[in-house]
């Protein structure tokens, strides 16, 4: 039974706001059997709160509590809790607060460098609270930044996981009107390779078809509502192309996520935030996942906030959290994978 479940992936999910949903849908989500079964999971978290949610969900508490100064990716059980009891969260703290940011960025950095470490294969992140981490004192502005940062990786790009659709966005957190002072061609060029090698290496598509998105109505319709597509995107996708990467665009943003949903693209690259989320949401509302493309670790993460309005009430759906720890495994489990194949073929190579 151990060395079975030894040869398990081990996957980091950290609690996210504790005044959020963050407990609530990852006990929820981890009561779930047929989850559990499939990986091993150290929840980077406070005690306290995920059994109070367990608690008003009518389910037994499934985990063991562990020193968080000790995390091991040994533990003999499926479920581990490293507890930070350091951080008291009073009950009455329902909305943003500078100890849940406190709290948040701890669980966050702390499983980052267990990913680094070895001592997990991904890091799933409930929803953190970006007053919280501002009033905190935290220099990033969300997981994205953060994780890029400590993980030394200077490009990065968001992808979600919604259904049929697969997307990665140019630009991420950026006013409408000041994405064209930072639209560039590297801006373009930067996720659409990003996309390219997620959608190889975790999803197993050896030569991914790529569509971009427009930024322009009817895709500037040769220049008349913009030059972008002209000026930006077309020599971006050019670079892309001699880069070997099986790209096509501009196409009009009414009408690329329909021929991606439809089969034609097994990635899309969209220019802005909501160009990208609208479908996102709409393919998927409680089951999109967020996806991390760029770093060296695997990190995955619900496609929502952290709802503080219904946090505490059991009224949490977990379907995106429980999506983001499939897909989470799912990614593990290709990387070990061909990272085996590959060590098998250096080996070959060698004898």
């Amino acid at each position: 039974m151990r060395n079975s479940i030894g040869r398990q992936p081990v996957i980091g999910v950290t609690m996210g706001d504790p005044a959020g949903i963050g407990p609530e849908i990852i006990v929820k989500a981890l009561a779930k059997p047929q989850i559990r079964k499939a990986a091993r999971f150290i929840i980077f978290g406070t005690h306290e709160q995920l059994a109070y949610a367990a608690d008003k969900a009518e389910i037994e508490p499934f985990w063991i509590r562990h020193q968080y100064e000790k995390i091991s990716r040994d533990y003999p059980c499926k479920v581990a809790l490293a507890d930070y009891d350091i951080f008291p969260i009073p009950s009455w703290i329902n909305g943003a607060s500078k100890v849940g940011g406190q709290a948040s960025l701890r669980f966050c950095t702390d499983a980052i460098e267990a990913a680094k470490d070895g001592i997990i294969d991904a890091v799933v992140t409930a929803p953190i609270s970006k007053e919280s981490w501002k009033m905190a004192g935290a220099k990033w502005p969300g997981h994205t930044e953060l994780l890029a940062e400590k993980t030394k990786s200077p490009r990065k790009a968001m992808m979600f996981v919604a259904g049929p659709l697969k997307l990665a966005l140019a630009t991420i957190h950026e006013a409408l009107f000041d994405v064209r002072h930072k639209f560039t061609i590297g801006c373009v060029f930067g996720p659409v390779d990003l996309l390219n090698t997620a959608l190889k290496e975790y999803f197993n598509i050896p030569n991914p078809r790529i569509g971009v998105a427009a930024l322009n109505p009817h895709a500037g319709e040769n220049g008349q509502f913009g030059d972008e597509e002209k000026r930006i995107i077309s020599p971006a996708l050019l670079l892309a192309k001699e880069a070997g990467i099986n790209c096509e665009g501009p196409f009009p943003a009414d009408t690329i996520f329909l021929k991606a949903i439809q089969g034609q693209f097994d990635g899309v690259v969209a220019m802005y935030h909501d160009q990208g989320m609208i479908p996102v949401k709409l393919l998927a509302w409680d089951k999109a996942v967020n996806v991390t493309i760029g770093i060296p670790i695997i990190r995955t993460s619900p496609a929502h906030g952290t709802a503080f309005d219904i946090a505490g009430k059991n009224l949490a759906s977990p379907k995106s959290m429980e999506s983001a720890i499939k897909v989470a495994i799912q990614m593990a489990k290709i990387k070990k994978n061909k990272d085996k194949q590959e060590k098998n073929d250096t080996d070959a190579n060698q004898t």
